[in-house]
């Protein structure tokens, strides 16, 4: 059986139409709800004017990677925090602003993105912390469905 943690993934961009069902069922597929224990997703339920945020308990891996596939293929931007599991991984955020690859940033169990010593040395510059702190802070655009 795999570990499963919790798990919050913000979606936005514009999407063409003729995907939107598929998005619908790929969230389906992954048992994400728009509430926490909250009923199971459905096309219906695509937002107006905000990005589309969804949440799930009991995730395996604390992973939705056909979700994130189809949205890096389709260059949604999304942000997706998953829960640690103790002596296996920490809590993370991963960020996809639309373009080029998702970037992973450690966080911590309230969605804190967090830095220890290596990082910060790594990094080099108070300048080059606070630009790793906005890259994992990237603002989710609103979804669109497009036609």
């Amino acid at each position: 059986m795999a570990d499963r943690v919790s798990v919050t993934i913000a979606i936005g961009g514009t999407l063409a139409a003729s995907r939107r069902e598929t998005l619908a069922d790929l969230i389906a597929d992954e048992g994400l709800s728009l509430e926490w224990d909250g009923p199971p997703f459905d096309a219906s339920q695509f937002p107006d004017a905000a990005p589309l945020t969804l949440h799930a308990h009991e995730v395996a891996w604390g992973r939705v990677d056909h979700l994130e596939a189809f949205c890096v293929a389709h260059k949604l931007p999304f942000a997706r925090w998953s829960g640690s599991y103790p002596g296996l991984w920490d809590p993370e955020r991963v960020v996809f602003t639309g373009d080029g690859e998702p970037r992973s940033f450690g966080a911590s169990e309230d969605d804190y993105v967090m830095i220890g010593r290596h990082t910060a040395e790594a990094l080099g510059s108070y300048e080059a912390i606070i630009a790793n702190f906005d890259a994992a802070d990237f603002a989710i655009p609103p979804l669109r469905i497009g036609t």
